[in-house]
């Protein structure tokens, strides 16, 4: 009963969003969500590298199902993810909807200090069954809002595949969730800064791993999570960067 109670909750939170967006588009008329909004629950492999898949999905980190979700938060300034704006608004927003269906545990952590978010900062988390899609969450911060480039988003996207690699999952999700936290951040370029640092520290692994030096089990998909109007510009990047990382 506990479980449909909550496949309901999140099924009601997606129509939500999604009415939110078209309410949008007919009352303010906003000509980027009317041209680029993407459907939720849209998926699209990206592309392949060293025979891990990149998914890319229209989905929020609270509901994509997945061995291991990755979400990012800043350090935490009094309701930064909620103010709205420059934060999202809560209909769109992925953290928000995963501090909801956490009965408020990230937003707790980050308030009293036990999670302080300080760049690379990792804390792991097992969520009892049915509370998320993701098996186990992992937060990974990235420090002052204020001080935030994108180049900081390829070290972040290398400390997920570490972690990862560690737990010995088969696939994880991946949200920067910068756009949530209201930092105006270039697409494009973040997710292909985290899809270059997935494997850089992939790479560096599986290069111990044929010294003989280390041994784990192989990631075979990556999934990257975006927002309904973020989802094509994301893309975008992403395919860059395999390019880029191929060659």
């Amino acid at each position: 009963m506990k479980n449909s109670s909550i496949k309901s909750s999140k099924s009601t939170t997606r129509n939500v969003w999604a009415a939110m967006i078209i309410f949008s588009v007919l009352i303010t008329g906003t000509p980027a969500l009317a041209q680029q909004t993407t459907a939720i629950g849209t998926a699209k492999i990206w592309g392949t590298v060293d025979g891990v898949a990149i998914e890319g999905v229209v989905q929020g980190p609270s509901a994509q199902v997945s061995d291991l979700q990755v979400a990012c938060v800043f350090e935490y300034t009094e309701g930064d993810i909620f103010v709205s704006p420059p934060a999202l608004p809560p209909a769109l927003n992925g953290l928000v909807h995963l501090d909801q269906d956490m009965k408020g545990l990230v937003t707790e952590m980050r308030k009293s200090g036990k999670f302080l978010g300080h760049t690379y900062e990792t804390i792991l988390i097992s969520p009892p069954k049915g509370t998320i899609g993701g098996k186990k969450l992992l937060l990974i911060g990235l420090g002052d809002r204020n001080k935030f480039t994108a180049d900081l988003m390829t070290g972040v996207g290398s400390v997920a595949m570490r972690e990862a690699l560690k737990l010995g999952v088969s696939n994880f999700a991946f949200a920067s969730d910068l756009k949530d936290a209201g930092i105006d951040s270039p697409t494009a370029l973040v997710a292909g800064n985290v899809v270059k640092g997935i494997f850089e520290a992939y790479r560096a692994q599986t290069w111990l791993k044929d010294k003989n030096m280390s041994t784990f089990k192989p990631v075979s998909k990556v999934i990257l999570l975006a927002g309904p109007a973020f989802f094509t510009t994301a893309g975008e990047g992403i395919q860059e960067a395999i390019s880029a990382v191929k060659n």
